[in-house]
């Protein structure tokens, strides 16, 4: 975040690149660390065990209480109206949600093992190189990111955001805020790169 943010770029054979100075990424680093925190352990042992079980396992049928897992996890249907509808989003999530914390959890996972294999240039930054297969990890960490610090910030409608580039700088939402941006613009750069 600090000096001119470029984001990411395209790789000529695919995948994407961009630099970032240590300050970045051991804000990435948090970031993703605090996501996976969120988000909650897998059953590693069960999964390891019997994959196959681990993918028909049920979830759970209630929506999470802390408004930036409801983010990630919303409902499938809108179950305020009706009992039929309440009941089909339970049997939805109890169906579907282990299989997208799991995808959520590697996703996170993928930021951290990432920045951890960085090789430091003389700076101290380092050029972060992607696969494709890797950006789309990165890419859904990053909208996850987004998401939850948007949810603590209370940022409901992207027309928001605009009154957040006007806090004054004694505004203790004012680093998050800055964290939003920044993973905005890495999330708009990854996007540009991996379109055709």
């Amino acid at each position: 975040m600090a000096g001119a943010v470029s984001g990411f770029e395209a790789l000529p054979r695919g995948g994407a690149a961009a630099a970032f100075d240590e300050v970045e990424i051991a804000i990435l680093r948090s970031l993703a660390v605090q996501l996976l925190e969120l988000i909650g352990p897998g059953d590693q042992a069960a999964e390891e065990e019997d994959p196959l079980a681990a993918l028909f396992a049920e979830g759970p049928s209630e929506p999470p209480t802390d408004p930036a897992l409801a983010r990630l996890f919303p409902e499938a249907y809108a179950s305020e109206e009706s009992e039929e509808l309440r009941a089909k989003s339970a049997e939805f999530r109890r169906f579907t949600e282990n299989d997208l914390r799991a995808r959520k959890r590697a996703d996170a996972l993928a930021v951290v093992r990432g920045l951890d294999e960085l090789s430091p240039r003389g700076d101290g930054g380092a050029v972060l190189k992607l696969t494709a297969d890797d950006a789309r990890h990165w890419l859904g960490a990053l909208n996850d990111l987004r998401l939850t610090i948007a949810t603590r910030l209370d940022i409901t409608d992207e027309d928001e955001s605009g009154e957040l580039y006007r806090l004054p700088d004694d505004d203790p939402r004012k680093p998050m805020v800055m964290a939003y941006l920044w993973l905005g613009v890495l999330q708009e750069t990854l996007i540009d790169t991996l379109m055709p």
